[in-house]
């Protein structure tokens, strides 16, 4: 049996996590082996994430006030937590690409930045490439209208200069 004290120590754990973690992903391991578990820890490791098993009830109580308290009602059966603390994809990525290896675990649902995603939005977010890929891919499509506008202008301009050169080469002959 677990003391008050103790139970406290973990709500405070689970708070912390919760509070730092870009994103949240709920997963159920019934019927997973303590190796299989570890692969899933090691591979999550790489990508700066973490698995975690915790009693519904503490990851309930601990989820209030954190950006994972929509997921509060989703605390039902063996669920297992996989916390994304640097790229929130990659460790999507990571538990989707484990959940295709063994079929005894699967994804539940997420939470990325305080929103609630359902397991085939997780599925889908995780197709996505990295945030700084994102972000490259959108300062490309703003910056393509500058350059198109810059393109038409020093065609503009050239095509003045052809034909000034062109006005005075006809007026010198």
């Amino acid at each position: 049996m677990i003391t008050k004290e103790k139970k406290s120590q973990q709500i405070a754990e689970l708070n912390e996590r919760f509070s730092k973690s870009k994103a949240v992903v709920l997963t159920e391991y019934k019927g997973l082996t303590v190796a299989e578990i570890a692969e899933l820890r090691r591979s999550l490791k790489e990508v700066g994430a973490e698995y975690k098993v915790f009693k519904n009830t503490l990851s309930s109580i601990a989820a209030k006030g954190t950006p994972a308290e929509p997921a509060q009602d989703m605390f039902v059966g063996p669920i297992g937590l996989a916390f994304g603390f640097d790229d929130p994809i990659a460790a999507a990525k990571k538990v989707l690409e484990y959940s295709g290896k063994n079929e005894k675990f699967r994804v539940k649902s997420g939470v990325i930045d305080g929103r609630l995603f359902s397991a085939d939005e997780i599925k889908t977010i995780s197709k996505l490439p990295p945030k700084p890929v994102l972000l490259g891919m959108l300062a490309g499509v703003m910056q393509a209208p500058a350059a198109k506008l810059a393109g038409a202008l020093n065609a503009t301009l050239s095509q003045f200069a052809y034909a000034m050169e062109a006005l005075k080469n006809k007026k010198s002959s």
